[in-house]
């Protein structure tokens, strides 16, 4: 039957996963997967909303195409949060989506056919794209165009829906004959190179900058670009941040790099940044986050962009330089045209740089060591950082999670270790998303999750899938009772707002109790000198486990807010509507 097209086709591609949950629909698709067990498996989720997570984390591990399915109606509806995580991330995927037979239509749009909506609509909001199969004979062209689409610039998502008569009808091999195109298999699909006539401008603008800076986003990753952009950072002679993306384009350890540049992230980066006369963004979006609310880049500034996609070369500002091109191969292009090293350009500039960085990292120090009750996140990463493996992956959800770990866990080395939720930001990322990361991390390595109290309960019932499969996976969950960002924005700006509290003095959620219950290693840490043995026992378990530590509910990574609690109850605060103010698109100068 066509699952066994379909099953054989995503076999072909080197799709060695598919994430979701089965349905009366898709149960050929099923079945044909079962007789290719030795190539390809399926791992039951349970919610569909997850399925996407996972396999945005596999796809964001491997550069292949995440793959995930779900059933007609209930189960495609939920699939949406992670195809618009993945939109927004360039990350991507395909969702193989269960609907009516074709000829329920009619019974479709009158609203009396089971679990039936105009599922193609409703995919063309949140994809890259999404077909209807109309035909057996039209499948083998779509799935190669699907995977295509998934894998060119600029990657994302993309929805395959196919009705219940299709996959349900017999495949004749000899009629129906299939071939895979192996560009596609994983991203980019090709790669380009910008011309070098503007490589050579781009490479004078450098050799006249004083202060040069680089910021890596996750183009980085997406392009496989580490190692050249390793040695074009090493020749620049100037500062390196990254996006939370973009964490483990270079190694934090350098004496150049300043860490993740964010509201949430390094201080030393945020600081830092605003003194570049030039700045590199290279396979950064200039998203609201790294681009500092918009105030970046400053007016003062000379720019250069660096991306396969048109239309990022101006969005928010109009570059000195356009470099128009795949993120690898065009820095491995800069680097040559740029010739002799910068290293040593720039004397005072550097110094700078380490200064500002050994000022940042002695506050976090400090931090770091705190013994206090409740216990202060930064401990908690210090003890995390100091048990990670070179092979270990980290899976950060969304909300403060996010920064303790761009913080206070460093990239020691250049690969992508590092997983954000940053195309959404929504909560409920970490635990799915470990799922898909698990099944490709290498043997013996653990995948870590960080994650809040608010954001572990949506998704607490995949530690049942995590346990099915017996995953090492160590989720870390610190709990203050509430959902803190939102507890705080409350209270900075509207002052007694009270309905972010996720418990009571009679009711307090136990995650490691309820990890137990599901049958995995939990441990409860109230204290810090608990919180070192606490994850001893967890990275030695041979499977999943929960380490739930109750922390500071005032503690933030965001440093608005740290300045913010300081200031005096009676001074005027403005109303959260002027944070965000974009400003006016503009040109940058030429040095």
């Amino acid at each position: 039957h066509i699952g066994d097209l379909v099953a054989e086709m995503l076999a072909q591609y080197g799709v060695e996963y598919v994430f979701g949950m089965p349905g009366g629909q898709t149960t050929a698709l099923h079945d044909g997967i079962s007789r290719r067990t030795d190539r390809i498996r399926h791992i039951l989720m349970r919610d569909e909303r997850n399925a996407a997570y996972a396999a945005d984390a596999y796809a964001r591990l491997t550069g292949k195409p995440g793959v995930c399915d779900v059933t007609v109606g209930p189960g495609a509806n939920l699939l949406p949060a992670g195809f618009l995580e993945a939109l927004n991330a360039s990350i991507p995927m395909i969702g193989i989506i269960g609907e009516l037979p074709l000829d329920w239509l009619p019974l479709k749009e009158k609203g009396i056919a089971s679990q039936g909506f105009d599922q193609l609509s409703f995919f063309k909001t949140c994809s890259k794209e999404a077909f209807l199969v109309p035909s057996v004979a039209s499948l083998p062209e779509l799935i190669r165009t699907a995977f295509r689409i998934a894998t060119a610039p600029r990657p994302g998502p993309v929805a395959l829906i196919i009705p219940h008569d299709i996959f349900d009808a017999d495949w004749d091999e000899e009629l129906l004959k299939i071939r895979v195109d192996d560009r596609s298999v994983r991203m980019p699909y090709l790669r380009s190179v910008a011309p070098k006539s503007e490589v050579a401008t781009a490479a004078a603008l450098i050799r006249r900058a004083k202060r040069p800076a680089l910021v890596c986003g996750g183009g980085v990753h997406g392009s496989d670009a580490t190692k050249a952009v390793g040695r074009f950072a090493d020749r620049l002679g100037g500062l390196v941040v990254t996006s939370l993306s973009g964490k483990g384009s270079v190694p934090e350890t350098l004496p150049y790099a300043a860490g993740v540049l964010n509201p949430l992230g390094s201080s030393a980066a945020i600081e830092l940044i605003q003194e570049a006369d030039l700045v590199i963004w290279c396979g950064s979006k200039v998203s609201q986050n790294t681009g500092m609310n918009w105030t970046l880049p400053t007016p003062q500034q000379a720019t250069i962009t660096i991306d396969f996609d048109p239309l990022e070369h101006g969005r928010t500002f109009r570059p000195t330089v356009a470099l128009l091109g795949d993120v690898r191969e065009t820095v491995e292009a800069l680097d040559a045209a740029l010739g002799d090293s910068m290293a040593d350009a720039h004397p005072d500039w550097m110094a700078r740089i380490r200064e500002g960085i050994a000022a940042a990292n002695a506050v976090k120090a400090e931090e770091m060591v705190s013994d206090q009750v409740p216990v202060l996140p930064p401990r908690i990463m210090a003890e995390i950082a100091k048990r990670l493996d070179d092979d270990d992956v980290v899976v950060s959800d969304a909300s403060f999670a996010a920064g303790w770990i761009a913080g206070y866990i460093p990239a020691k080395q250049a690969k992508r270790q590092f997983l954000y939720a940053r195309g959404q930001g929504g909560l409920g990322y970490s635990v799915p998303g470990a799922i898909g990361a698990a099944t490709v991390v290498a043997k013996g390595a653990r995948v870590v999750t960080v994650a809040g109290d608010g954001a572990f309960s949506y998704t607490i019932g995949e530690l049942a899938t995590q346990a099915q499969y017996n995953q090492r996976i160590v989720n870390v969950v610190i709990n203050n009772g509430k959902l803190g960002w939102i507890q705080l924005w409350q209270e900075i700006y509207f002052k007694n707002v009270q309905s972010a509290e996720l418990e009571t003095q009679s009711s307090v959620p136990g995650y490691a109790a309820a990890a137990q219950g599901l049958g995995l290693l939990g441990i409860y840490v109230d204290k810090p000198d608990d919180i070192g043995a606490a994850l001893d026992r967890a990275f030695a378990h041979d499977g999943p486990s929960v380490v739930e530590v109750r922390i500071d509910d005032r503690a933030t990574p965001i440093h608005s807010f740290k300045r913010r609690m300081r200031e005096p109850e009676d001074k005027p605060r403005p109303r959260p509507g002027t944070v965000y103010k974009l400003r006016d698109w503009k040109v940058s100068p030429d040095l």
